[in-house]
């Protein structure tokens, strides 16, 4: 090794989750970059030392779906609106557009930065961004059309968490609607000029660690058939992701204008497979869940915040029976823990089928296990990352660590540990998070709390004080 280049690591972890099951004691040895060289239950005779990992250690969560800036207003859009039609997710779409308006790009990476970093304390290692956040106030382009998006960038490297950047096609307010003036800020006038920003994205991603760049379609509605066509008709590399069928009103819109339902229109229409993922799918018919299923795309479903705005319950039980696999998103942030994300999961599947652990396909298989698999694996399809086994050679070290005498934990038998973490437990039984075998998080902190809250809390006067003025 030459002189200055970086030091080999030895990890000795008390319990490492493999697809296989459970490695104990397990040896890591990663390169200076916290790349895995090598796992084993046997300790290497050439290392000198090793740094223990105490605790059982799983994969870091994957948070495949994420606007960063609406950790703005979590809690604050459960009032009822004073309109004739009460409140639901369109009404909901109104305060954020309050909210996208306020912010400036130092305060977009203060907010970003913010969630991020708590996304990390609970156990989140990667997060898909689908950002749309692009233009200044008044919805010009800023003099560096991806000023927001490096800001992101700079956001996720503070808080330590991987991301990958999904840039955001927007263009109208619905189907056969001009985009209204609350949605500036999304707003590009043509695919070229959505195309040369992913340029200047992947340009700035080249000069990062943890930082990769993907293709963005808001939705069937904010994006015409041709633009869509355009963008992910063609040969592409990365993952691509588009919201579809959140919400009924959006499927009888879809229906009126096209003919097709949305997402039996993306099946026909685009050559789905493993680098798509359809956020929510929350509205098919049995068709559509079979065509899906069958096309290996991934849905990601963010369930406490469709819980939030009302849009119901994702078909998965029929959807799983057929092949499909999920992963899961914080989506509008109003709760950034990716065990309460399963949960919430699982028990609205059991109150719409009236049935207990209906994703298990053997007697004696445990519910979180299966859960918590699918996840991560499609959450990783969903960020353009390998999805072999847990703790492959050649990946980052990216871990959580579960303490293994936290009540909800102490005593369960190895094939228990993930259900009783997402059913019996929460961020409190982690004893933190790594990324790139670094400690980023303990004990319920991100080690960089202080200044990081710091410059939120400042942003976040500075945005009061801009409203009262």
């Amino acid at each position: 090794m030459s002189a200055g280049a970086p030091q080999t690591r030895h990890l000795r972890c008390d319990a490492l989750l493999q697809r296989s099951g459970w490695m104990s004691p397990a040896y890591v040895v990663l390169d200076g970059q916290g790349l895995i060289i090598d796992v084993s239950a046997a300790a290497a005779p050439a290392a000198s030392s090793w740094e223990d990992v105490p605790g059982y250690v799983i994969p870091g969560f994957q948070n495949a779906h994420s606007h960063a800036f609406q950790y703005l207003m979590a809690g604050l859009a459960e009032h009822r609106p004073n309109n004739a039609s009460g409140d639901d997710f369109w009404a909901w779409r109104d305060a954020m557009y309050r909210c996208a308006l306020q912010l400036r790009p130092e305060q977009m990476q203060a907010v970003a930065t913010m969630a991020y970093a708590e996304m990390v304390r609970h156990g989140y290692t990667a997060v898909a961004e689908f950002h749309y956040l692009h233009h200044d106030e008044h919805g010009v382009p800023y003099s560096d059309p991806a000023e927001m998006s490096r800001r992101l960038m700079a956001a996720a490297e503070a808080a330590g968490i991987h991301l990958t950047l999904l840039p955001v096609l927007y263009q109208k307010g619905g189907f056969t609607t001009a985009p209204s003036p609350k949605q500036r800020r999304f707003i590009h006038g043509s695919v070229d000029d959505y195309l040369d920003l992913l340029v200047l994205a992947e340009r700035a991603a080249g000069h990062a660690q943890d930082v990769q760049v993907g293709r963005g379609i808001h939705s069937l509605r904010a994006v015409a058939a041709a633009e869509i066509l355009q963008v992910l008709g063609q040969p592409f590399n990365g993952p691509a992701h588009i919201h579809v069928a959140e919400q009924i009103g959006e499927v009888e819109q879809c229906l009126k204008a096209t003919g097709m339902r949305p997402v039996d229109w993306l099946l026909t229409h685009l050559p789905l497979d493993q680098r798509f993922s359809l956020i929510h799918a929350t509205h098919m018919d049995q068709l559509e869940i079979k065509n899906l299923a069958a096309s290996n795309a991934t849905v990601v479903v963010a369930p406490s915040t469709e819980a939030n705005l009302g849009d119901g319950l994702f078909s998965l039980r029929e959807y799983w029976q057929l092949g499909g696999r999920f992963a899961i998103g914080s989506d509008s942030q109003v709760t950034l823990s990716p065990i309460e994300e399963l949960r919430w999961l699982d028990y609205g599947q059991r109150l719409r089928s009236k049935k207990r652990q209906i994703l298990t396909a053997q007697p004696g298989d445990e519910y979180g296990t299966e859960v918590f698999t699918s996840a991560w694996t499609r959450g990783r399809l969903a960020m353009g990352q390998s999805a072999d086994d847990f703790f492959s050679i050649g990946t980052a070290f990216d871990a959580v660590v579960l303490d293994p005498e936290h009540p909800a934990i102490y005593g369960k038998s190895a094939n228990s540990r993930l259900s009783a973490l997402i059913y019996a437990g929460s961020s409190d039984c982690l004893l933190g998070t790594i990324r790139r075998g670094h400690w980023l998080a303990k004990h319920g902190r991100h080690l960089g709390q202080a200044a990081i809250r710091r410059e939120y809390q400042q942003a976040i006067d500075t945005i009061r004080s801009q409203a009262q003025s």
